[in-house]
């Protein structure tokens, strides 16, 4: 491995979840600050790091192809090769040692002291540290972790394990850093956590600030950010008070990423995720119940340990009656260390494929439903880039997180908040006019 100060430039790599990318926004920084170029391709970086994810057998399974990748770069020019994050720690040295190509294994909690490690002045730590700000450099749209870790401890999932038990960061950083980002032309945030819904911080004269109240702080000190988003939230603590804040509040988007995973009780039950398909139904009631314009996207997982056909239906039927603009879909993996992986009634990869694509083609049918319903509406749009596929376009995206297209003027400029009216829909894209282009 290189010495530090033969470093010239950098390029990573980032798998997995919206935690992942802003904690990957604070490496780049520290990178630039600290000198380096960051690469535009890996075969021009003098360090690679990878920050990995572990919720999935296939995100570590692209991740080991990835590492095949680099050990064939490294017979052509030196490099030092970095794995980080939940990978890293939960396989630990063990991976170094499966894989003599990866130079440095840095765990979740000493990711952003990697530029330390390097120098050799670091220490390990067992407790997560936030930084100060999670900003890459031009963003409208950017990330705010407000807690990390879960204590949930769902059957099948490992988060608990690699990051650990939840901790909520302290309401004056989270101000400090939404306020600093106003200040920067940052028109939209979304509070991050594993758990986003349970943030608890007490403050040093005993008061319990919880996700209600802090997202309360947050719109009052701030005026410029025009959306607040949130993921991912958990339905055990979608409270009465959240909702109200969701229908009442202008600045929190009329769009919820709230997962349900199956629309089975029993399955439920089994994954020990603490809520039931009554529970589920009845925050979705209560959202649609004061505005029909609150749009929901899920996570939904097949092929769980004992799930029948019927409890298949009773996700399918779920989706249907909930109407979901989105899903993010997949099948069950048993991840070691687990306790779903002790559970009867395992099912073959055949069966969990096709009860997957059944998911997906229903969910397909669900979007291009939901999608038509935007035509002729009158909806608020961030205007993101021009766009790649054609320069007399700009691409933006609306209040409901959909893509939109639509025709490059000279009096509006990327930043901008337009009202535009949606004209036609290409794929799962919208296409739009210009119906005002001042803020609303």
């Amino acid at each position: 491995m290189q010495k530090i100060e033969e470093y010239r430039s950098f390029y990573i790599e980032t798998y997995g979840c919206q935690m992942n990318m802003a904690e990957s926004n604070v490496l780049d920084s520290e990178f630039l600050k600290h000198g380096f170029r960051a690469a535009v391709k890996p075969e021009d970086a003098d360090i690679v790091i990878l920050n990995t994810c572990s919720v999935r057998k296939t995100a570590e399974n692209r991740i080991w192809g990835r590492i095949g990748f680099y050990k064939h770069l490294k017979t052509e020019r030196d490099l030092t090769l970095i794995i980080t994050g939940c990978m890293a720690e939960r396989l630990k040295e063990e991976l170094k040692k499966k894989e003599p190509a990866v130079d440095l294994v840095i765990g979740t909690n000493d990711k952003i002291d990697i530029i330390h490690f390097l120098q050799k002045d670091a220490s390990v730590s067992d407790e997560y540290s936030f930084a100060s700000s999670y900003y890459k450099e031009g963003e409208l749209s950017t990330f705010v972790p407000i807690m990390n870790g879960c204590n949930n401890f769902c059957s099948y999932c490992i988060v608990p394990y690699v990051r650990g038990r939840e901790i909520s960061r302290p309401v004056d950083d989270i101000i400090n850093e939404i306020v600093t980002l106003s200040m920067k032309g940052v028109k939209e945030i979304t509070l991050l956590g594993q758990n986003v819904n349970s943030y608890a911080y007490t403050s040093e004269d005993g008061s319990l600030v919880d996700f209600p109240a802090l997202l309360k702080q947050i719109i009052k000190a701030v005026d410029s950010i025009t959306w607040i988003r949130f993921m991912s939230a958990h339905p055990k603590d979608f409270s009465n008070e959240l909702i109200d804040l969701i229908i009442n509040e202008k600045k929190i988007c009329s769009h919820v990423h709230l997962p349900m995973q199956s629309g089975s009780s029993d399955i439920l039950k089994a994954m020990n995720r603490r809520y039931d398909a009554e529970k589920y139904y009845k925050i979705v009631e209560r959202l649609r119940s004061s505005s029909e314009e609150i749009t929901i996207t899920t996570d939904i997982m097949v092929g769980f340990p004992g799930e029948t056909e019927k409890d298949l239906d009773d996700t399918l039927l779920m989706m249907r009656d909930i109407g979901l603009t989105e899903s993010y879909m997949y099948y069950y993996n048993p991840r070691e260390g687990t306790a779903s992986t002790s559970l009867p009634g395992q099912l073959s990869d055949g069966v969990k494929l096709e009860r997957l694509q059944r998911v997906i083609d229903l969910q397909k049918n669900l979007t291009a439903d939901y999608k038509r319903t935007t035509i002729g509406k009158t909806v608020t749009v961030l205007c993101d880039s021009i766009s790649k596929k054609n320069q007399d376009e700009f691409v933006g995206h609306t209040e409901h997180n959909d893509r939109i297209v639509f025709k490059k003027e000279d009096n509006i400029h990327i930043g901008d908040i337009l009202k535009m009216t949606v004209t036609e829909v290409i794929g799962t894209t919208l296409k739009g006019e210009i119906a005002c282009p001042s803020k609303p």
